[in-house]
């Protein structure tokens, strides 16, 4: 299967961008899938994630949290265009990626991910998250500013992944993710308004939204409304996962990516 993919498909490049806590290790297995297919991949760690040396407190604004992928962005030779996978919070660093680098992106791929947009700012999408947010059981604030002002830091609990990140993911990979979790850095709403002011120049890139039919963090109500609010060039649905969809559905996942790249090439 993998030598007649190559015959069919020219390589693609793909980019994937992980969700929050989470670094370019949650990507192992569409690497591998990807790879076994012909297609290039490159799987970023953003800053203080994964093995990335930064510390999470050293981070002062979310621009240096993306910062990683801007640099890889830059990095591109002028003529190449790279298909952008951004999964969960991810998708706030490949759009201000696709905003800053429109012309480098063939498509952007948003997989149960956080999708802003021109008519979707990102105080109204963080709001409407707040608001459909369920009991963050023992997930973990810090408040190295003090108490009396905001968390600073953020972090899942054990229990909270077993039963609403990685609910339908194998038990080794909810293993992994224990493992191999660090804490994502909390910035202020005015701080990713600035950064995340979105244009024509995001708008003029292809987007696919995935969504994961059973993922409880991001649950599909939300999901169907990024959607409604920022309207994609197209929409996937994947059964039977949850928000890890790469873990629990990573041949589906596969699948997709691959069509997209194709049909936006």
């Amino acid at each position: 299967m993998a030598s007649e993919g190559r015959q069919a498909n020219p390589v693609k490049h793909f980019v994937l961008v992980h969700g929050s806590c989470h670094g370019a290790w949650s990507w192992y297995k569409i690497v591998a899938l990807l790879k076994s297919s012909g297609h290039k991949v490159t799987a970023l760690d953003l800053a203080a994630s994964g093995i990335n040396p930064k510390q999470v407190g050293d981070l002062r604004s979310i621009s240096e949290y993306f910062q990683p992928l801007r640099d890889f962005m830059e990095s591109l030779p002028a003529d190449e265009r790279v298909v952008l996978v951004g999964h969960s919070l991810g998708g706030l660093a490949i759009s201000q990626a696709m905003e800053k680098f429109p012309e480098k992106v063939s498509v952007a791929v948003f997989v149960t991910a956080s999708m802003p947009g021109p008519t979707l700012n990102i105080s109204t999408l963080n709001q409407e998250s707040l608001r459909r947010q369920g009991p963050l059981l023992d997930s973990q604030f810090t408040h190295d500013n003090g108490p009396n002002n905001p968390p600073t830091t953020f972090s899942f609990g054990p229990l909270f992944l077993s039963l609403n990140v990685y609910q339908l993911s194998p038990t080794e990979d909810l293993a992994l993710g224990t493992v191999l979790m660090r804490p994502v850095r909390l910035f202020s709403e005015e701080d990713m308004s600035n950064e995340l002011m979105l244009s024509k120049k995001y708008a003029s890139v292809k987007r696919v939204f995935i969504i994961s039919e059973e993922d409880k963090l991001g649950k599909k109500d939300f999901q169907l409304w990024m959607i409604e609010k920022n309207p994609p060039d197209a929409v996937k649905e994947i059964k039977g996962s949850d928000h890890m969809v790469m873990m629990s559905k990573p041949k589906e996942l596969w699948v997709h990516l691959q069509a997209i790249a194709e049909k936006y090439s």
